[in-house]
């Protein structure tokens, strides 16, 4: 498990940490890191990253059996968005394993390497790894497959990002039909719903996609993440 942090470059938006699981990073070489962008609640880390003037990340990884040790990954983002050239040709070129659920690869290009103690890190034995997301998209991709079309996987408008740069946010989103989202840490309009998670703890994810992903903005045909 490790954590990703990014952040807006305005000082009123929020700084954001992901946690991430599974198998799915790896290290290209001294100054290269890659992960799987897996499909969830948010996409903020990808925001940030498109950000003119931006795409700062850092990576933090922690020992959690052994010598104390926790280490950070300053570095640039890239975003290989699925199904793009760039994104088919590097998955073929490492083998990189994809899921159904599969958004984007991050690419960092680390320009700086720190590591500290961890003396006041806990001890933490592993498990498992969680599977309800996979489990939830590979479902979700078979009763696509079966015929069912309102259980398609999420499609995206064609680059996002460089049509809120043309337009503004506000205007963007206003033709789109969308009412409400975070861009680059900040809200367009309204406040965030907020996620009663007391009532979704004995949901499955099999439920309802909106478990897994209730911040997914909906459009005819087509869903847009921001």
């Amino acid at each position: 498990m490790f954590f990703v942090s990014t952040a807006p470059l305005s000082g009123d938006g929020h700084v954001n940490v992901s946690p991430k699981g599974g198998k799915y990073f790896g290290v290209l070489d001294r100054k290269t890191f890659w992960y799987h962008e897996l499909t969830g609640s948010g996409n903020e880390t990808i925001s940030h990253i498109y950000e003119p003037g931006n795409n700062r990340v850092t990576i933090m990884l922690n020992a959690y059996e052994g010598p104390p040790r926790i280490m950070r990954l300053f570095g640039r983002g890239r975003v290989l968005e699925k199904d793009t050239p760039a994104f088919n040709d590097f998955v073929k070129e490492h083998q990189v394993e994809c899921i159904p659920g599969t958004r984007s690869i991050i690419i960092v290009d680390v320009h700086q390497v720190g590591t500290s103690c961890g003396f006041s890190v806990p001890y933490y034995d592993f498990k498992d790894y969680r599977p309800i997301l996979n489990d939830f998209f590979k479902k979700k991709a078979e009763r696509e497959a079966a015929g069912h079309a309102s259980d398609s996987m999420p499609r995206y408008v064609d680059s996002p990002h460089s049509l809120v740069l043309q337009y503004g946010a506000e205007q963007f989103f206003k033709v789109l039909g969308i009412e409400e989202c975070v861009v680059h840490g900040r809200l367009t309009r309204h406040q965030h719903r907020p996620i009663d998670h007391e009532s979704r703890a004995d949901q499955t994810a099999e439920e309802d996609d909106r478990t897994v992903c209730p911040n997914a903005l909906r459009l005819p045909q087509r869903r847009l993440r921001c």
